[in-house]
């Protein structure tokens, strides 16, 4: 099963709308054939390690990160494959939240006769696509707030300057979430400020689609996240009483503008990741700045913080959150399965938040 986790996670983000799934075929303590999701989803994992396989699936047992599918979509269903390639036994890490499949590729395979054991390495194989998890449970991608500040908690000098506070290689680390993530977001503020580009810089990278929410079309169009040469196109998000004056000013092949429902000026980010979620995205990493942080922690649309802590004091400065207005202490956003490790001088605290009902 960890092999099988190995090959999944090679393939984190890439197989989006599906999970990425790995599957081993062991016979006789030998492996005998192994596969991952391909990019795009497909072919599912299971297909490529009987195909790898050969006869020598007869007899083996399979280990599987996911339930297999039970459906037929653009291709068989995985848990038929499965039987027909002749396994003798299924180890599977989860079962798959997915209406059509949850529970059912695993009463195809006990149906024809075949031994199926569940939940090995159950927490690994989940986290691996809490993503696509949250998807279908939620209707809306699993988000995740990045941040780097100062030990006192600023992401900015006071002149603005924020170019670097976090380490070399905290920013490489970033680069990866990128690559694993289906979209970037970022405030207008940040996009007027910093000029990024918003890419996947790391080798065999894939850039994500870089969104700027501005509710009042304040981000320059030739600003670099538009006119960036990537594959992955670019997103504004803009309120819908806009989108006639956002489609003259952003008229660019490159870019995509998008309306959404808004109150008091604001987009509404519930909406947004509700769209999101209907692209197929799974995962979308939040970059800044402060505003945005805010906001997407009151709308409850992040699942996991990740603040790295330079150890730097800046004394004033552009604190890493606004907007969220807590006027006691017990009304503070507290936080679960908090983590802490260094990265180079930098601490990185990564926890998820607790719900609280509304």
């Amino acid at each position: 099963m960890r092999r099988a986790l190995a090959l999944a996670r090679a393939r984190a983000g890439l197989t989006t709308p599906n999970p990425s799934v790995g599957c081993v075929l062991v016979r006789g303590g030998r492996l005998v054939g192994q596969g991952a999701t391909g990019r795009g989803g497909r072919p599912h994992a299971e297909t490529v390690a009987l195909t790898r396989a050969g006869r020598l699936a007869r007899g083996a047992t399979a280990y599987l990160t996911l339930e297999p599918c039970a459906h037929r979509g653009r291709t068989p269903a995985c848990a038929r494959a499965l039987v027909a390639g002749g396994i003798a036994r299924a180890v599977v890490g989860c079962l798959d939240p997915y209406p059509p499949v949850r529970g059912r590729g695993i009463a195809i395979l006990s149906k024809a006769g075949i031994p199926v054991e569940t939940g090995v390495l159950e927490n690994e194989c989940r986290a691996l696509n809490e993503g696509f998890i949250t998807r279908v449970r939620r209707r809306r991608p699993f988000g995740i707030l990045k941040l780097a500040t100062s030990l006192d908690g600023r992401i900015a000098a006071a002149s603005g300057d924020s170019q670097w506070i976090s380490s070399a290689r905290s920013r490489a680390i970033v680069h990866r979430w990128r690559r694993e993530c289906d979209a970037v977001v970022v405030g207008a503020g940040t996009v007027i400020k910093d000029n990024p580009r918003l890419t996947c810089r790391i080798a065999r990278g894939r850039d994500p689609v870089r969104v700027v929410i501005d509710a009042r079309l304040r981000t320059p169009p030739t600003a670099l996240v538009f006119t960036e040469r990537s594959a992955a196109t670019a997103l504004l998000v803009t309120l819908v009483k806009n989108l006639p004056r956002a489609r003259r000013r952003y008229a660019n092949p490159r870019v995509e503008v998008v309306g959404c429902r808004g109150r008091d000026g604001e987009i509404d980010l519930q909406a947004m990741m509700a769209e999101f979620a209907r692209r197929g995205w799974c995962k979308v990493l939040f970059e800044g700045g402060a505003h945005l942080a805010g906001s997407a922690l009151r709308a409850r649309i992040i699942d996991r913080v990740a603040f790295f802590i330079a150890p730097k004091v800046l004394g004033a400065g552009l604190p890493a959150v606004q907007g969220l207005e807590t006027r006691r202490v017990r009304e503070a956003i507290g936080l679960r399965n908090v983590s802490v490790r260094r990265i180079a001088g930098d601490a990185l605290i990564e926890a998820r938040p607790v719900t609280r009902p509304r």
